[in-house]
């Protein structure tokens, strides 16, 4: 006889699949796959790579969602025929919680999807990362943050491009530029936007002292299109330099090497990924407008968040997580409350429990305040 625990089991997630199913306009979203994959069948699309390509993710976009919904259902077909075979043969109860394994899994994804439906969710992103104080120790750390989000994307198969990168004098970095390309990459990555917190012994103090290091990290979209904002060009410094950091593959090592400072807000960007200065600047100015972008988006967070009194401190340019070597190990998100012992995981790319923990707890903030 099938157990209480799998019984509420099963219906807790069905209930939590009606809940998230209940959120979408799948009739809504069906039409519009239509209109879509319409215009897409017209050869003059064509003549504009950018709209098609844009069409293109949107589609895909819908057919995955749809996908991932008729998997749910199916899956749950499938647990109610095994309970019912269950009652006359009970070599079915494992086959059942087999499939309560694989709903659990499928709800998940499916919920993480939904949640992942922002404006540039799906988009490419640029993740910056500067060190705070203290000299060699911040800037080790700053390089540590890049390996462990370099790691992350190794084994999430996303393309890595180093857009530019300061190296430190002795060790570490003094700032780096990030681009990662594939599905939500955007969407994935942008609550990690914030203030990291490192404490350890240092390597580089002879009297093996404990130290407190920050970096702050910063995340914006690709964007194809960008947004209506107006930069005039007397708020521009441009400056060209040779190109350095790390060389081989990831940058040339020619004077076209970009870096714009904007100078009403103190934006600097940078670029040295190309051969050419033209389509370096280029970049340069589509990181700008994002970054412009993003900080309108902040502005209009933080209005929301006041709203919440002091119920929450999650402001963007707080401290949003601690990384503890010494004298014991811990990860811990200061916003989500999620933590790990198990530090080296994490340094290893691990952070896709802490990336779904803050998907669900900002998507849960956003709607309490609609």
């Amino acid at each position: 006889m099938l157990s209480y625990e799998t019984n509420s089991k099963i219906q807790e997630l069905k209930d939590k699949f009606e809940s998230i199913r209940g959120t979408l306009d799948l009739e809504r979203m069906q039409e519009k796959l239509k209109e879509i994959e319409a215009r897409m069948s017209e050869p003059s699309i064509w003549n504009d790579q950018r709209e098609a390509s844009r069409l293109g993710k949107e589609a895909q976009s819908f057919r995955e969602t749809l996908e991932m919904l008729r998997d749910v259902e199916a899956v749950f077909e499938n647990i109610d025929i095994a309970v019912e075979l269950s009652y006359e043969d009970e070599s079915y109860l494992n086959h059942v919680e087999e499939l309560v394994r694989d709903a659990s899994k499928k709800v998940r994804d499916f919920e993480l999807t939904i949640l992942l439906g922002g404006p540039y969710d799906n988009s490419n992103c640029f993740v910056s990362i500067h060190p705070g104080a203290g000299g060699t120790e911040s800037q080790d750390w700053a390089a540590m943050l890049m390996r462990m989000y370099l790691r992350w994307a190794e084994a999430n198969r996303y393309k890595i491009t180093i857009v530019d990168e300061l190296p430190g004098d002795e060790a570490g970095i003094k700032s780096v530029t990030l681009n990662f390309a594939g599905p939500h990459a955007y969407g994935k990555l942008k609550y990690e936007a914030g203030v990291h917190r490192l404490v350890r012994i240092s390597p580089f103090d002879a009297n093996h002292r404990r130290h407190t290091s920050f970096a702050s990290v910063s995340v914006f979209p690709e964007m194809e299109d960008l947004p209506e904002l107006e930069i005039r060009p007397e708020e521009l410094k441009i400056d060209t330099y040779r190109s350095g950091g790390a060389g081989g593959q990831h940058v040339n090592k020619t004077d076209s090497a970009v870096r714009i400072t904007h100078l009403s807000t103190g934006i600097v960007v940078a670029c040295q990924t190309e051969r050419s200065q033209h389509q370096n600047k280029a970049n340069a100015m589509k990181m700008l407008y994002a970054k412009l972008y993003e900080i309108e988006l902040e502005k209009k967070r933080d209005e929301k968040m006041k709203l919440m009194g002091d119920q929450k401190d999650i402001s963007w340019g707080n401290q949003i997580r601690s990384y503890v070597f010494q004298p014991y190990t811990m990860v811990k998100d200061h916003r989500t409350e999620m933590e790990t012992g198990n530090i080296q995981a994490v340094m290893d790319g691990e952070i896709d429990e802490f990336l779904e923990k803050e998907l669900v707890f900002f998507s849960a903030i956003e709607k309490s305040l609609e």
